[in-house]
């Protein structure tokens, strides 16, 4: 199960935190924090507490899935249990280590020195023990994404044609002669757009779209469907319609073509 949330749950529009610029003027707010935590009141408690500083959360409940986002989103910091279903929290931290550098803040019962320092000494950033100030676990985290990123987050703005979407903004627009215009996106629908235009011109299988773009409640090959029929309209008012195009037998495409 998983959520990505920007401010609040991916179906609604709650953002609720305040501007955090830091030493060179970014906002730390849009981090994309993923928890992986099978105990559904903690998951949610951290939840709440990262929401509401604006920050956006992707949730998963055991480790296999939890490395199936890592790898398709690639979160800004991990949330890391250790005791969890399918593959523990070890074997978590050890694949993300094998993939690259993304901080991970280990969050668990085992409170002994021993279990500590193998945390760290496997690759966790930081180590916390339960039970936690969960105001705590985010200021840890907001002090290792400080570290890692050199007082900021980068922001890479996606650009398809003359379709821009800007992931830490929050904001997709196309550029006309005179300006541009920002698109009127749901959540959702800035989702599909912003994990597109990381690979323009790629061919996305629609469940590939439903893993990484829409909240489980909403999971089905035809509501992608009904999405991106959304989508394609909202472009093709702007004047780029022609950049997102179905694939026959595969699902969807969005880039430029002939």
């Amino acid at each position: 199960m998983w959520r990505l949330c920007g401010g609040g749950r991916l179906n609604i529009d709650c953002r609720a935190g305040s501007a955090f610029p830091d030493g060179k003027g970014m906002r730390m707010e849009n981090a994309l924090i993923l928890i992986i935590e099978d105990e559904p009141e903690i998951s949610d408690i951290l939840e709440r507490y990262f929401a509401r500083e604006g920050f956006r959360i992707l949730t998963a409940s055991d480790g296999e899935i939890g490395l199936a986002h890592h790898q398709r989103l690639r979160p800004d910091l991990v949330v890391l249990d250790v005791k969890l279903p399918k593959v523990d929290g070890y074997a978590v931290l050890a694949t993300i280590r094998q993939r690259g550098d993304t901080p991970v803040i280990m969050v668990t019962a085992l409170a002994e020195d021993f279990d500590k320092l193998h945390g760290l000494r496997s690759g966790a950033d930081d180590y916390v023990v339960k039970p936690f100030n969960p105001a705590e676990v985010v200021a840890r985290a907001r002090a290792i994404l400080r570290r890692a990123t050199g007082s900021g987050l980068t922001n890479k703005v996606l650009r398809v044609g003359r379709l821009s979407v800007d992931p830490m903004a929050h904001v997709a627009y196309v550029d006309l002669q005179d300006g541009r215009a920002a698109l009127p996106l749901t959540l959702t629908e800035f989702r599909i757009l912003e994990y597109m235009a990381g690979s323009p011109n790629r061919a996305f299988e629609r469940g590939e779209i439903v893993d990484a773009c829409l909240p489980e409640g909403d999971a089905l090959d035809r509501t992608v469907d009904s999405h991106i029929s959304k989508l394609r309209k909202k472009l093709e008012a702007a004047g780029v319609g022609n950049l997102l195009n179905g694939v026959r037998g595969i699902g969807y495409r969005l880039g430029e073509f002939g």
